[in-house]
């Protein structure tokens, strides 16, 4: 999640162009590597920008086998993670990736064929559990002893449609909900992820790893979780196609939770049909988790087929008013964005969602804070680790500062702390001031309006890497009204300032998975904003 990012009294800010440019965070020159390392203007790996369907149709051609995909991105990982520009996404390889792909590549010379994930390689989150040879740590030193015991729902999902998992991504340490000065993408057990597109920008969080990893195209595709911003944002400044899902369409068994009435998986990935892809695999009601029973005849086997590309004609689309002053890059942007909106034939209205939502922002930390400590005590207590609760992880922490917390503290675990069970009155009355009014107003202005869709700014771009001072406020964030909602919203490459993506979201009530896929997917083919990291050294160079 995005800690920052809690409705609040000027959350909506705008900032200068002046300052955005002066924040550059390093002012040297691009340097050429002497050691064999990546030149950053000709990138010519294989596999760049390839999609689910160009890897299926290379391996039905026989021009590859899903062992050799997976060895050139393992490869690649080292080239691009480990050495080169370092992105270091990646917190542990798979060592059965390629066992995996063996497996993969049998099954399909037998004429068995899953699905269109069959073969595919795939990165996945550190706060997923698998069970095998991988750590499920949530970037924490506290549970570098944490060897899954069984697969989260979602992973026997994707095993089952024979991807191949070929990883693990780094993430803001415990999602981002450990510390109120904490710097996104960091975390004691992975350390810093980098921002391929410039280096020394930071490629948010929490899902930072998986966002990078796709964009510097170390996998296809990949799987975030959210509890605020944690999928769409990375995915916006990273120039990916990001899916939050409604809240119960993906089981959230066997993830290392922050609040049970937000957290939710999803993919990222670098089209909208990938996404789509990958989402229709990783749905299923499962008896550990009972908010996916409501998903029950709403859920899709196949995504895709609500791909459209005439998807915006006739549809009515309501514009967050404020994004519309302010930043003005960021507002050039969506202005160029809604000119493609209305040529695709959509109707855009002005509306104003933050105004009735800036009052409940602290509600809505007050909710997380309560579940946090509920269910990570639960996953806690049936984990393979020492680390049995929520007091052991500050208690750890406290024990190993200089390695668990060289940078900054952490303030929100011990907040966390402090609050009783999910009975209390503070927590229920918060409940419905976070949950209750910001799914009233999504309604309200949906109904009113007629609108298929609210849209807007994803959120501000990349800020710096600042692990002294923290993260800072990039003037805009348009996550939290569907967070709180627990409502689906989806966002896709809107365009890019001086190599910095954007984001265009797209959100509406729950369950509406397919009219949003059909209206992002549409934009997206009417625009193709998707532009390939250069992996450049800073702003200047």
């Amino acid at each position: 999640m995005q800690r920052r990012n809690f409705i609040k009294a000027g959350s909506l800010a705008g900032i200068s162009l002046g300052t955005l440019i002066n924040s550059s965070c390093s002012h040297a020159p691009e340097k050429t590597s002497a050691d064999g390392a990546l030149d950053n203007s000709a990138d010519d790996f294989e596999l760049n920008e390839a999609t689910i369907d160009d890897l299926q149709h290379k391996m039905q051609s026989k021009q590859h086998t899903s062992r050799s995909i997976t060895e050139l991105y393992l490869k690649r990982v080292e080239a691009i993670d480990k050495n080169g520009p370092q992105l270091n996404s990646v917190i542990e390889i798979n060592k059965d990736a390629l066992t995996m792909a063996d497996v993969a590549d049998k099954e399909r010379a037998n004429g068995k064929v899953r699905g269109p994930l069959h073969g595919i390689p795939v990165l996945i989150k550190d706060n997923i559990d698998t069970g095998d040879n991988m750590h499920t740590t949530a970037g924490s030193l506290a549970l570098a002893d944490n060897f899954a015991k069984q697969d989260a729902f979602i992973i026997h999902q994707l095993r089952s449609a024979g991807a191949v998992i070929l990883g693990k991504t780094n993430l803001s340490e415990w999602a981002n909900f450990r510390s109120t000065h904490s710097t996104s993408a960091w975390s004691s057990r992975g350390g810093q992820t980098k921002m391929p597109y410039i280096l020394d920008r930071n490629p948010s969080g929490s899902s930072a790893g998986s966002g990078a990893a796709v964009a510097a195209n170390l996998c296809a595709v990949a799987i975030g979780t959210e509890t605020d911003g944690s999928v769409v944002s990375p995915s916006s400044v990273n120039g990916l196609v990001g899916i939050k899902p409604t809240v119960g369409l993906l089981s959230r068994s066997g993830i290392i939770p922050i609040s049970k009435t937000q957290d939710t998986a999803g993919p990222m990935a670098r089209t909208v049909k990938d996404a789509a892809i990958l989402l229709s695999a990783l749905t299923g009601v499962d008896s550990k988790d009972s908010y996916t029973l409501a998903s029950k005849g709403k859920l899709e086997k196949d995504y895709t087929r609500f791909l459209d590309k005439n998807g915006l004609k006739g549809k009515r689309l309501g514009i967050e008013k404020s994004a519309l002053t302010g930043n003005v890059a960021m507002v050039t942007l969506l202005k160029t964005a809604m000119d493609i909106l209305r040529k695709q034939g959509a109707t855009i209205i002005e509306i104003e969602l933050y105004k009735q939502l800036k009052e409940i922002g602290n509600a809505e930390f007050t909710v997380l804070l309560y579940e946090f400590k509920d269910g990570l005590n639960q996953y806690l207590k049936q984990a393979n680790s020492q680390v049995k609760t929520l007091a052991d992880v500050i208690a750890f922490n406290k024990n190993n500062e200089s390695k668990a917390m060289p940078f900054f503290k952490q303030e929100t675990l011990e907040l966390a702390q402090q609050k009783g069970d999910l009975t209390s009155k503070e927590y229920l009355d918060a409940l419905q001031k976070s949950n209750g009014i910001s799914c009233k107003a999504i309604n309200t202005i949906l109904k009113i309006n007629q609108l298929d869709a609210i849209i807007g700014p994803t959120n501000g771009f990349a800020v710096c890497i600042d692990l002294i001072n923290g993260d800072y406020d990039n003037g805009f964030s348009f996550s939290s009204p569907a967070a709180m909602a627990g409502y689906p919203h989806i966002t896709v490459p809107m365009g890019n300032w001086h190599d910095l993506p954007m984001g265009l979201s797209f959100f509406s009530t729950a369950y509406t998975e397919p009219e949003l896929i059909r209206l992002a997917y549409a934009y997206e083919q009417a625009s193709k904003k998707r532009i390939a990291p250069k992996f450049k050294t800073n702003l200047l160079a």
